[in-house]
This record gives C-alpha cells, sequence and structure tokens, in this order.
C-alpha cells in the first residue's frame, strides 16, 4: 500500500477501493470550517471583556472571516479545477491553520480580525475542494449518500462549535478556541495525502480570470454590504458597497454570457432544478444561521448557561440532523426531490413558528422541539439540494459547482445573521425602552444597555454592586439615622438591579419571538416559491453529451 495516495481518480479503472475513508477526510475538513464560525459564538463574551471589543469590532470579528470566504470560492473552486483540487484542499488547510495560530497570539481586535480574514481564505479553498473531490471519487450512484453524509457533517459542526468551545472555555482562554483547529487540519492534511487521490478536469482550457475577478468583486461587496447597512447604519461605506456589488454583478452577467469557457455559466439559472435549489439554500441557511445566532444568546444570558452547557445544549440539533439525512436517503428516490426539499422548508418554517411562543417565562424545554424540527429539516431540505446543484455541472467544473452551491449557503447565512440579527437588536431595544419607562435609570445606563442583551444584564449587574457597595457603607455607619437612609437606598438599587434584569431578559425573549415571526414568514414564502420553482419529477442524471464522453469509469 502506498503511503502517499498518487493515482489520479481520473485514471482508475473502477471505484477507488478507499473512497469512504476519504470521505471521512473532506468531512474532517468540512468539520472545522463550519465549527470556525459556530464556536466563537460562545468565546465571543470572553473574548469581548478580555480584549475590550466594542460592538463594531465584535461584529467584523465575526464577519471578517466571512467577507474573503464568501468572495473567493468561485475564482479558487475553478483553479482547484484546472490544477489540483487535492491541492487546493492542502493548501486551504495549510492557511486555514495558520490562521488559526495567528489567532491564538492575538492580543488586539486588529490582530484577531487580520487572522479570522486569513482563516476565511483557506476556508475559501477548503469548502469547494471538499465537495468537488467528493463528487469525482464517488461513483454517480453512491454521490447522493456521500453527499448526505458531507451534509449532517455541516450540521454536527453547527452544534459541536459551541460545544467544543464551551468545553475549551471552562480552563482555558477564548484563544484556545482558535488553537483546537490546528491539529484537526493537521491530521485532514495528512488524511488527505493518504486517502484522498488526486483530481483535476481532464480537459479544462484557460481559466476566466476576469470573470473570476468580477466575482469576487460584486459577492465581496455584497457580503460587506449585508454586514455594514443593518449593523451600522446605511452611510457612505455601506451605499458605496450596495453601487459596487451592483455594478460588478451587471459587468460579471455580461461577461460571462459574452465568454465562450466562463468561470460560471449563468445561463445555468434558467433551469428551474438548478435556480430552486440555490435559492433553497440560501432562503433555509438564512433562517438557520439567523435563529442560530439569537438561540445562543438566549440560553447563555437570558436563561444564564455557561458555555459548555449552551453547547450541551444545542446537541438535538445535531442529532436531528442525522435523522433528516438518513430519511432524504430514504425519501428522495421514493417521493422526488421537490417533495422531500419542500418538506423540510415547512419544517423550518415550524420551528421558526414554535419559537414565536417565547417569552420571560420559557425555559430550555420550550427549545427543545423547535430545536429537533429545525435539526430535522436541515437534514431533509440540504442533501438533495446540494446534490442537484453539483449534478448541473460536468466533470471538469466540480469545483466551480461546490463554489456555487457554498456561496449560495454562505449569502443566505450573512443575510440571516445581518437581517434577522439587525431585527432583534432593534426589537429588543425598543421593548427594552418600553419596559423600563417611567423608571429612575438614567438615559446613558439605558442607552448602553439597549446595545445588546450582554450590555444590558452589564448595566443590571453594575446596580447591584452599587446596591451591595451602600449595604456596605450602611453596616459600617455609626449613625443610626443615616445607617438607615444608606439600608432602604440599597435596598431601593438591589430591587432596581431585580427590575432591570427581568427588563433585559423579557425584553429579549419578546425579540426573539417576534425575530422568529418574520423567520417564519420569509421562510414560507421561500417555501412557495421553491416549491413552484423546482420541477415535479425528478430528472434522470442528465449530462451534456460532450461531460458522457470525457467522464472516466472512476467516477461514473
Amino acid at each position: 500500500m502506498r503511503l502517499v495516495m498518487n493515482q489520479p481518480v481520473e485514471r482508475m479503472e473502477r471505484p477507488y477501493a478507499r473512497r469512504w475513508w476519504a470521505l471521512l477526510v473532506l468531512c474532517l475538513s468540512l468539520l472545522i470550517i463550519v465549527m470556525a464560525n459556530t464556536a466563537l459564538t460562545v468565546a465571543a463574551p470572553d473574548m469581548t471583556e478580555d480584549l475590550g471589543l466594542s460592538s463594531a469590532d465584535l461584529q467584523w470579528v465575526i464577519d471578517g472571516y466571512t467577507v474573503p470566504y464568501a468572495a473567493l470560492m468561485l475564482l479558487l473552486g475553478a483553479i482547484g479545477d484546472k490544477y489540483s483540487r487535492r491541492g487546493a484542499l492542502v493548501l486551504g488547510l495549510v492557511v486555514f491553520g495558520g490562521g488559526a495560530v495567528s489567532g491564538y497570539l492575538a492580543g488586539s481586535a486588529t490582530a484577531v480580525i487580520a487572522a479570522r480574514a486569513v482563516m476565511g481564505v483557506g476556508a475559501a479553498l477548503i469548502m469547494p475542494a471538499t465537495l468537488s473531490l467528493l463528487a469525482a471519487t464517488f461513483p454517480r450512484a453512491e454521490r447522493a449518500k456521500a453527499i448526505t453524509l458531507w451534509t449532517a457533517t455541516a450540521g454536527l459542526a453547527i452544534a459541536a462549535g459551541p460545544l467544543v468551545a464551551g468545553a475549551l472555555l471552562e480552563d482555558h482562554g477564548w484563544s484556545s478556541t482558535f488553537l483546537i483547529n490546528v491539529p484537526i487540519a493537521a491530521l485532514a492534511i495528512i488524511g488527505a495525502f493518504v486517502l484522498v487521490p488526486p483530481s483535476k478536469a481532464d480537459h479544462h482550457d484557460r481559466i476566466d480570470y476576469v470573470g473570476g475577478l468580477l466575482s469576487v468583486v460584486w459577492i465581496g461587496a455584497l457580503v460587506y454590504m449585508i454586514i455594514e447597512g443593518p449593523h451600522f447604519g446605511w452611510g457612505a461605506k455601506a451605499i458605496g458597497a450596495a453601487v459596487l456589488a451592483g455594478v460588478g454583478l451587471v459587468a460579471f452577467v455580461l461577461w460571462e454570457l459574452r465568454h465562450p469557457r466562463p468561470v460560471l455559466d449563468v445561463r445555468r439559472f434558467t433551469e428551474r432544478r438548478f435556480a430552486g435549489s440555490n435559492l433553497a439554500v440560501a432562503l433555509f441557511f438564512l433562517a438557520v444561521f439567523g435563529a442560530f445566532y439569537y438561540l445562543t444568546q438566549h440560553l447563555q444570558f437570558v436563561l444564564g448557561y455557561d458555555a459548555l452547557d449552551t453547547g450541551l445544549r444545542m446537541l438535538p440539533l445535531a442529532g436531528a440532523v442525522f435523522v433528516g439525512s438518513a430519511l432524504t436517503g430514504y425519501l428522495t428516490p421514493r417521493v422526488g426531490m421537490k417533495w422531500t426539499v419542500s418538506a423540510g422548508m415547512v419544517g423550518g418554517t415550524v420551528a421558526l413558528a414554535l419559537l414565536t411562543r417565547v417569552d420571560a417565562g420559557s425555559s430550555y424545554g420550550d427549545f427543545v422541539v423547535p430545536l429537533v424540527v429545525l435539526g430535522l429539516a436541515i437534514g431533509l431540505a440540504l442533501s438533495p439540494c446540494t446534490d442537484a446543484i453539483m449534478g448541473s455541472f460536468p466533470e471538469s467544473e466540480l469545483g466551480v459547482g461546490g463554489a456555487v452551491n457554498d456561496t449560495s449557503l454562505e449569502l443566505g447565512g450573512s443575510l440571516g445573521i445581518a437581517i434577522l440579527g439587525s431585527l432583534l437588536g432593534t426589537s429588543y431595544s425598543d421593548h427594552l425602552a418600553d419596559a423600563t419607562r417611567g423608571g429612575k435609570l438614567p438615559p446613558s445606563a439605558l442607552a448602553t444597555a439597549q446595545d445588546s442583551v450582554g450590555a444590558g444584564y452589564a448595566v443590571a449587574q453594575g446596580i447591584g454592586d452599587k446596591a451591595r457597595e451602600v449595604a456596605g457603607q450602611a453596616a459600617r455607619a455609626t449613625d443610626p439615622q443615616q445607617a438607615a437612609q444608606l439600608k432602604a437606598q440599597a435596598q431601593q438599587l438591589a430591587q432596581g438591579a431585580r427590575q432591570m434584569a427581568d427588563s433585559v431578559g423579557s425584553s429579549f425573549s419578546d425579540a426573539v419571538a417576534h425575530t422568529s415571526l418574520v423567520g417564519a414568514v420569509v421562510l414560507g414564502a421561500g417555501t412557495v416559491l421553491v416549491a413552484l420553482l423546482l420541477p415535479r419529477a425528478d430528472k434522470p442524471a442528465e449530462e451534456p453529451a460532450e461531460q458522457e464522453e470525457r467522464e472516466p469509469a472512476g467516477v461514473r
């Protein structure tokens, strides 16, 4: 047995014998790039306190990863197709691991944001490579099953990120959540050389670099606008990004329509199956990432769970994703993709609708059913869409196909966090202003508390600390009258602290319910649109004649 797998998959006369072990390596690579975002949600409070991050700093710590990740995938996927898909995977893991080490060593907001951006570049290499290598390595008859396991891994990573980060934060600082990626990336690199066969397109002309660069411009500008506008206001930066995204998109489409070998044939979006699948992925992850964003905050701040407990309580979601993925493999061949995907999106809509019942008295038990339903929905909806998107591309463009799927996912997730996150913040601020109206809270303290649920509880804690300080003064006072006055003041402050904490909790719970309602309406409308767009009957795997002639036996 060779230590390094050097035989290209395109030259194999029969399916690669160790393809399921290769899938394990691809899933491991996928796991860390998804966990890099979800783990940060529970590490953010400690990072904010240690580095003194402003809300803007924290937002860009999170999204500094997203912008290069989304913007570069299409171009890097095409480069991987031409030169080496496994090479793109290994290079991405090296870059990602280097960024993780930089994040571990970072001591300022700027350094953390830069490290996250480097990790985003690595992820842009890794993500399309995992799907293109999967599609190239597995025979078409097994590809749907392999994609189902790939999807289940993504669902596992959504829940595993907070769990792993929470376990690390029990005894280590926030920087440990960066370092955990390094040994996993190293293991994946070794596994890639030993188990994953090299692959590249047999027939691939010169890369359309102009189209690739235009895609970087318009996608990067669009993601920047999505982040900047809702969170920091529609000033010159956000409006400029919006204009650049619009102009870049038009230029990209016109260039791709005229180019003989475009980086992405935009005519594919006129095909109902392809367009419907991409729309389903984007809309679904708009809802999933938005809900995940505020559910972790509710568990940590309102219900008071620490990072590890929060991760443990997200496990029903991961388990349900595996069940939903297994159901997909059973249902899709029998009822068709249209109904499986629609059922998954209906399930996601129901999960969000259940979250509209959240109020100040809600406990963790009220979240279990929505988490399970949401996990089942992810498993049902994502695998068939990914399979359909990858099946729309010839062998020479599998990296581009993976990039299209992942870009739809990332754009949807970015929109979800931006739109639903912004709506959550506005709703929370308005509810808190109503809840504290008529009280004696200074305007400056109210403005601070309205910034976020964490800031709200910090204001309540500050009032409580002041109450204890006054109570201590009362205990030391020698004048009985002064002691009585101080004691009454301390009691009043303590009552104000409890009322403030109750107001923050109820306001955030009401904001979660309101935001979930909007998310359910958006996803429900999207479900109808996707159901109308997807063709009624699944077509057999149809491919261009030129591809059938080129496709080697090892990938049939």
